[in-house]
């Protein structure tokens, strides 16, 4: 295939994965895999998972880098260009449009909640992609245990960031022991401080700064990025109310793509259609710096004994957070009969067929449709 055939591919797959991704970086990487190994069969599950660990690694949203990650694989740099700006421009389109619906009429956001029919089937495909990551990554013993004990640990409030470290800094020493050299260290660089400088009023360059500060140090799950938004735009800047924030927050866990566009929501209420784009750029710029300088490293780091076993460490505890995502998602989507019935159906269906992913999600979708106008 040539290289504009490459790029199109790229961008075809990941507008459509923007569109139908609900559900968070757990559901987006698992919809990924059963693009890219199941379906189109570009790479295995090791290779798979080995992105994945190596992505958690670094700041900002998870499954967007791995878009990133993917796309420099399938055809560099142009390749990480086309596959992020695919993942975020239709999450930053819902919710631009969302943002001006809340801006002029007061449109309440949950009001476009689809969540009851489409969270069961998300899970189902969670599931059903840990279950094929797990058969082929986790077949020996020391794995598998790294992982449970990553999920569990994830479960009783451990920092992913520390889980993810330390799982590796341990199958590093085992390494370096059993190979009786000396032990690597990998360093990784905690982000950029861009420092605020008591902000008076949001002015499109503030609003910019401070997007770019948030996408290059933050780590972890959607409800730190509203810990770190909270903190910044509510109590430190006091540009918006706490219900504006979790107005945003909501806007950005209902729709699909990546819940940092949550920024493309908040900007627009800081300054309308200029402030949502500075704040969109901002929080998303580092994630295509950061992916572009692992990517180069990776190659490396898999020639050097210790620092692969860190990354096969790192490896296998990204799957036991997967779990504990998978356990926690699981508990807020399936309350009662209908959405329990709803999850077994998808997984059977995702079990027996080849079917693609964006079907599972579009009958779930109607589910939630349907709940809305009879309940």
């Amino acid at each position: 295939m040539s290289a504009t055939g490459r790029l199109r591919e790229l961008a075809t797959l990941f507008l459509r994965l923007g569109v139908i991704g609900f559900g968070g970086p757990a559901a987006h990487i698992a919809l990924t895999r059963r693009e890219l190994v199941v379906q189109r069969k570009w790479m295995d599950d090791a290779e798979f998972m080995e992105m994945v660990g190596v992505t958690n690694l670094i700041p900002g949203p998870n499954s967007t880098e791995m878009a990133m990650h993917i796309g420099s694989r399938r055809s560099g740099w142009r390749g990480l260009l086309v596959s992020g700006v695919a993942f975020i421009v239709p999450a930053v389109l819902i919710v631009g449009a969302l943002a001006f619906a809340y801006e002029r009429y007061g449109t309440n956001p949950l009001v476009f909640d689809l969540r009851y029919g489409i969270l069961p089937v998300v899970i189902a495909i969670v599931a059903h992609a840990l279950y094929g990551l797990g058969c082929s990554t986790l077949a020996a013993p020391g794995p598998a245990a790294l992982a449970l004990a990553s999920g569990v640990l994830y479960l009783v409030g451990v920092n992913e960031l520390a889980v993810l470290f330390v799982g590796g800094a341990v199958m590093a020493a085992v390494r370096a022991v059993s190979a009786s050299g000396s032990s690597g260290r990998l360093g990784v660089a905690g982000g950029i401080g861009l420092v605020g400088a008591g902000f008076a009023q949001p002015d499109v360059l503030r609003i910019g700064l401070l997007f770019l500060r948030i996408g290059a140090v933050i780590y972890g799950s959607g409800y730190v990025l509203l810990a770190f938004l909270e903190r910044e735009l509510v109590h430190r800047y006091g540009w918006l109310s706490a219900e504006q924030l979790l107005d945003a927050v909501a806007v950005g866990q209902i729709t699909p793509g990546p819940v940092f566009t949550t920024a493309t929501f908040l900007g627009w209420q800081l300054h309308g259609p200029a402030g949502a784009a500075v704040a969109t750029l901002g929080i998303f710029a580092p994630s295509f710096v950061f992916v572009s300088a692992i990517s180069r490293v990776l190659p490396w780091m898999r020639r050097v004994p210790t620092l692969k076993a860190f990354v096969d460490g790192v490896t296998w505890c990204s799957l036991g957070l997967m779990g504990g995502v998978l356990i926690r998602l699981a508990d807020a989507a399936l309350f009662d009969f209908p959405t329990w019935s709803l999850g077994v159906a998808a997984l059977l269906v995702l079990a027996s067929t080849r079917i693609n992913s964006a079907w599972v999600i579009v009958g779930g979708a109607m589910v939630g449709v349907l709940h809305a106008v009879l309940v």
